[in-house]
């Protein structure tokens, strides 16, 4: 798997604001004005760096999912299997209301397993999930396969055993 470098998108103003404005549509397309997110739950770390503009134009709060020990105060705490073993993912218990509608963004989805921890916790809290939302995503992985709400990405990428020099 080559590891995608998003980080020039954030360099460039034009870049990061056509990025930010290409989410924001696809969130609108699929789900319409009236049904926006309430709450955009961004994953560590890369789902912090467009996260909260996503979630400033949506109109909607923004929620950090972080790995354990990370944040401050009571939290809820879900595990996924890595390539090298488990892992774990925390969300703050008083970061999303019974009821709220929230969208899960990161950068890339791959195997699905930090993705599906994600909303895992989000019905923990009561949320009702509404679906992710990535950049990119790296088809012959199936990782959506593993997630039980809508997914929606901007591009899709690598085909298995692609290499880089």
């Amino acid at each position: 798997v080559l590891f995608e470098d998003i980080l020039p998108l954030f360099a460039d103003p034009l870049l990061h604001k056509s990025l930010i404005r290409a989410l924001e549509l696809q969130v609108t397309d699929a789900y319409g004005q009236k049904q926006t997110p309430d709450v955009v739950v961004g994953l560590e770390a890369r789902g912090f760096l467009f996260g909260p503009s996503l979630a400033l134009r949506l109109g909607a709060g923004f929620v950090p999912v972080r790995k354990q020990g990370k944040l401050p105060g009571t939290t809820e705490t879900a595990a996924f299997e890595k390539e090298y073993g488990k892992d774990f993912f925390q969300i703050q218990s008083d970061g999303i209301k019974p009821g709220q509608r929230v969208l899960v963004v990161d950068d890339i989805i791959a195997t699905g397993g930090s993705a599906a921890a994600a909303g895992s916790l989000v019905r923990k809290l009561g949320g009702t999930l509404l679906g992710y939302v990535f950049i990119l995503e790296l088809d012959f992985l199936k990782g959506r396969d593993k997630l039980d709400a809508p997914v929606h990405t901007l591009l899709s990428s690598q085909e298995e055993g692609s290499s880089k020099t």
